[in-house]
């Protein structure tokens, strides 16, 4: 429970009626879960605006009502307070309703493309093994400390963001390493956080349904480096040409990491083999579990964090060793007749592309490689025909299946993807809707040697048809079907 007045502190007001000086007990802008004594946040959404529903809020139990229009006709009972932004007062809210906790740890922001997930797991990974309490805000999972909780979104919002790192704070964690989606930047979900640092990973094709440009896309990454204080650092890829661009604005202290330019934190793959990464970081070899070019980065990121965060070197690189590989980032299984199933969460063009490279990268060219992907309905559209390019160029049979059509037709989408394929790979695509028929004609087509990658749905435990969420676990259909076609 906290006075009013006490929550809107830095949240922007530009006109209050009624009085500040009451109790609120709980923060929504779900109209539907507001009870007696809580604060409604009147938030003009994307699809939904927050201000018509004001109404239903009172009537439920508001006692007070934050947005950016006061009603005409009010109720005197409640306390209106305008602001200039509802989603940007609703973080600075939340925050102070939880009495501040991103300032009670030391959170770092993980943001970019492709690799936000790896790198976010790693390092509470990394910090568990280190025997400190920390936790983890990712696409995958929550945990607040050792306790996992569901994830339902790569970054959640700011009430619930601020009430998993209150819980944390609570449950004595010195770290919270937390993904940090576009979105979440764009919709100022994070508004309100302080950040100790903030790591940029890359930035490509993706999200374009949303943010309709690139350029829009690329400033609204730009935003968690432009909200740094000079206390805290921002550690950029250096070989991403928008590495530099990503803290032009930024206070922070600037660090780099890269494989290939100059950099203050340089790596060097020695060998890339299905047994793992032989790494040189800082002039040291190192051999890692995950396997990839696209890990030798994620691995560099964790390692320069934890010395920014003030670990000494080799400890950091002795912890790098013992992390093991993200559920559903190049997981892979092997049979007794050395068939390797390859699962990747890659669902965009760059992602799929470092994937395959990845896999090039390790086979002998003896083997068959077999790709089985496909494009989420009601995402980014232009990324179709790029996926199924990317796919047939590196690949050399490719699936073409569904993913998670949503409210999309997924003959529909593999008809899109279809538009990128070149006359001459046609003979070496074929569609099939259904993914689990899918996998399992690949696991029939692969010979002794062979290799399948099931790109798309990664750690995902479900496939959404028609709005409704269906069981599906790539990992285990693929192990499954392995066995049946042996």
């Amino acid at each position: 429970m906290k006075l009013l007045k006490d929550i809107l502190y830095k949240a922007g007001l530009d006109d209050v009626s009624g009085s500040t000086n009451i109790a609120i007990t709980m923060l929504t802008t779900d109209s539907r879960q507001a009870k007696n004594y809580s604060l409604f946040v009147a938030v003009n959404g994307s699809n939904i605006d927050g201000h018509m529903f004001i109404k239903q809020a009172i009537e439920n139990g508001a006692i007070a009502v934050v947005c950016e229009t006061i009603p005409e006709v009010q109720d005197k009972k409640v306390t209106y307070v305008k602001v200039k932004n509802s989603s940007y007062a609703l973080g600075i809210i939340a925050s102070n309703f939880y009495d501040n906790p991103s300032e009670k740890l030391r959170l770092i922001g993980i943001t970019g493309t492709n690799g936000k997930t790896t790198i976010a797991t790693l390092l509470y990974r990394l910090y568990q093994n280190f025997g400190f309490k920390a936790g983890l805000l990712s696409t995958v999972v929550n945990k607040i400390n050792t306790v996992s909780l569901p994830a339902t979104h790569t970054t959640p919002d700011a009430i619930t963001l601020n009430s998993l790192l209150s819980q944390m704070v609570e449950a004595d964690c010195k770290y919270c390493f937390m993904e940090v989606s576009s979105h979440a930047i764009d919709q100022n979900r994070i508004a309100g956080l302080r950040f100790a640092g903030a790591v940029f990973t890359n930035i490509t094709h993706d999200h374009l349904d949303y943010h309709k440009t690139f350029d829009n896309y690329l400033k609204a990454k730009q935003g968690l480096f432009n909200n740094l204080p000079s206390s805290s650092f921002a550690l950029v890829n250096t070989d991403d040409k928008n590495g530099k661009i990503m803290v032009q604005n930024s206070k922070a202290k600037k660090w780099t990491y890269g494989l290939k330019g100059l950099s203050d934190f340089k790596g060097r793959i020695i060998e890339n083999q299905l047994s793992g990464l032989l790494l040189n970081i800082d002039s040291k070899e190192i051999l890692t579990r995950l396997i990839g070019s696209f890990n030798a980065y994620n691995l560099l990121a964790v390692y320069a964090t934890a010395v920014l965060l003030g670990e000494n070197k080799l400890d950091a690189l002795t912890g790098l060793s013992a992390l093991e590989a993200v559920e559903g980032r190049f997981q892979y299984v092997k049979t007794g007749n050395n068939i390797i199933g390859v699962v990747d969460y890659a669902h965009t063009p760059d992602a799929l592309e470092n994937v395959l490279k990845s896999i090039r990268d390790i086979r002998t060219g003896n083997e068959t490689l077999i790709t089985i992907v496909g494009c989420g309905g009601d995402r980014d559209r232009t990324k179709r025909p790029l996926m199924a390019k990317i796919a047939c160029t590196m690949s050399d049979k490719v699936i073409l299946t569904s993913d998670n059509p949503r409210s999309e037709k997924a003959e529909d989408i593999i008809e899109e993807m279809k538009k990128g394929i070149d006359a001459s790979d046609t003979r070496k695509t074929v569609s099939i809707t259904d993914r689990k028929e899918a996998i399992r004609t690949a696991c029939i087509m692969a010979k002794p040697g062979d290799i399948i990658l099931l790109a798309g749905k990664g750690h995902e435990k479900y496939q959404e048809i028609s709005g409704v969420k269906h069981p599906f676990d790539d990992m285990k259909i693929l192990t499954e079907s392995l066995k049946q076609a042996i």
